[in-house]
């Protein structure tokens, strides 16, 4: 049986995009990057975490595959994760102005005898934003639990002038690339 080690409804909508059936962990891991690690390493350490917590409470269930991912915004080797509140993100929004940055997203996908790792590199490029423009999508919240504090799904759609990469792997789980990792693990949607 499959299983998602995530809560997030964003995951969920794109696991069931691939017809798969599948359970949903709650797994709960720090998301602190340690001085000085790379921001791919950071990133797959922490879907690897995540993934592996799932696994440890499935423990005894024969046959278990569990998947989990990261997905991060990083500009300049900065990693921005959710933010903490609106002003948090209106200054991410801010930096992120005309600017192009990269979202990485890795997928790791572990049973009781192998681990396998999928990731997607997209570069997204905004365009320039007012303080207007900012504020009134801050004031939505669409911003408040997304990395980067945007929803290319959502709203922001109209401040992304260029995608290179996973349209998906933007959302929080590269299909394409989830697909093929399940497919390693013999697990194929219906």
């Amino acid at each position: 049986m499959l299983y998602l080690a995530s809560q997030s409804p964003r995951r969920r909508q794109l696991l069931e995009q691939l017809g798969l059936r599948f359970g949903m962990l709650d797994v709960a891991v720090p998301e602190v990057r340690a001085p000085g690690e790379p921001a791919e390493d950071y990133v797959s350490r922490v879907a690897r975490e995540k993934t592996g917590a799932g696994l440890l409470r499935l423990s005894g269930v024969a046959g278990a595959i569990v998947i989990g991912a990261d997905t991060e915004v990083v500009l300049d080797d900065e990693v921005f994760g959710k933010p903490r509140d609106g002003a948090d993100a209106a200054a991410m929004l801010r930096r992120l102005s005309g600017r192009t940055h990269r979202v990485m997203s890795v997928v790791w996908c572990v049973s009781a005898g192998r681990e396998e790792r999928a990731r997607s590199v997209s570069e997204v490029s905004f365009t320039p934003l007012s303080a207007a423009e900012i504020a009134a999508y801050v004031a939505t919240g669409e911003s408040l639990d997304k990395a980067g504090a945007y929803a290319i799904q959502g709203r922001a759609a109209a401040f992304i002038s260029q995608l290179s990469g996973s349209y998906s792997g933007v959302m929080g789980l590269p299909l394409y690339e989830t697909a093929a990792l399940l497919q390693q693990f013999g697990v194929a949607g219906r």
